[in-house]
């Protein structure tokens, strides 16, 4: 049977698996799903329709589940789904999805969320993505996995985060950040590849060097942009680089692609 301390308030409706622990204070609301291994420290609000994924640890004062900051709004039935072995800090916040978005926002296992970060409606979050203090998102956000979000850095709407990239601190985002990119600056642009978090998960010298190798060719080889992807795409069959890339430019639709700082070949 869930440890619920008895100053907290469980709506009847909420499902608890045998493990859960509530701390004193808590609110979990009616249609709220607490998998096994759950734990709620003091002060923490969950509502609307969210499945909280098992062994994931909510800190106090964190408000997942409220309905979206949208003027489009209008009460329609829609979800938060959270991994599990996630890590929720306090202040942090997580809102249900829209129905024209999708009406699922999702934030994949493993991931931490640092003190007052925040996860905009309909956005979908991979596994493994680390939110420093006060990183944001807006709404339908895409980020992929093993991304590190720096503190206070700010995503766009409707805006995409690469797998494996990295995000400075205090840096707005605006436009699509390719995989593995490494982006800062107050209107966020690359300054290389996050290099350091691609040899922290293994990857090999020679992985390195074809990861430089397309990104080059990408944003620094002849001719237009354009043509500089079909040469990349050319190389796709035989480069795992390549093909990242290309693929991930050719499901862009919103934003346009982040691009180097002008001078800039650097890397992290």
């Amino acid at each position: 049977m869930a440890l619920i301390d008895p100053l907290a308030r469980v709506a009847d409706g909420a499902r608890l698996a045998d493990d859960v622990v509530v701390g004193p204070f808590s609110v979990v609301g009616p249609d709220v799903v607490l998998e096994a291994g759950v734990k709620l420290h003091s002060h923490v609000n969950i509502q609307g329709a969210t499945t909280v994924g098992a062994r994931t640890e909510i800190y106090p004062f964190a408000s997942l589940g409220t309905p979206p900051q949208s003027v489009h709004y209008k009460g329609e039935p829609t979800q938060l789904l959270i991994g599990t072995d996630c890590v929720i800090r306090e202040h942090a916040t997580a809102n249900i999805g829209t129905a024209g978005g999708g009406g699922v926002t999702r934030i994949g296992d493993q991931c931490m969320m640092m003190t007052g970060s925040h996860v905009g409606h309909d956005c979908q979050v991979g596994n493994n993505v680390i939110f420093a203090n006060n990183a944001v998102l807006g709404g339908h956000v895409e980020v992929g996995d093993f991304v590190f979000l720096g503190g206070q850095c700010a995503v766009h709407q409707f805006t995409r985060i690469g797998a494996q990239a990295m995000i400075s601190g205090i840096t707005g985002v605006r436009e699509d950040v390719i995989p593995f990119g490494y982006a800062l600056g107050q209107a966020a642009r690359l300054v290389g590849l996050n290099t350091i978090g691609m040899k922290r998960r293994g990857y090999s010298k020679s992985d390195l060097h074809a990861a430089r190798a397309a990104y080059r060719e990408l944003f620094f080889g002849e001719g237009v942009f354009e043509e500089r992807v079909a040469r990349l795409r050319e190389r796709a069959e035989t480069s795992d680089f390549a093909r990242i890339l290309v693929t991930f430019i050719d499901a862009g639709v919103k934003r346009p692609l982040c691009q180097p700082a002008r001078g800039v070949v650097g890397e992290a």
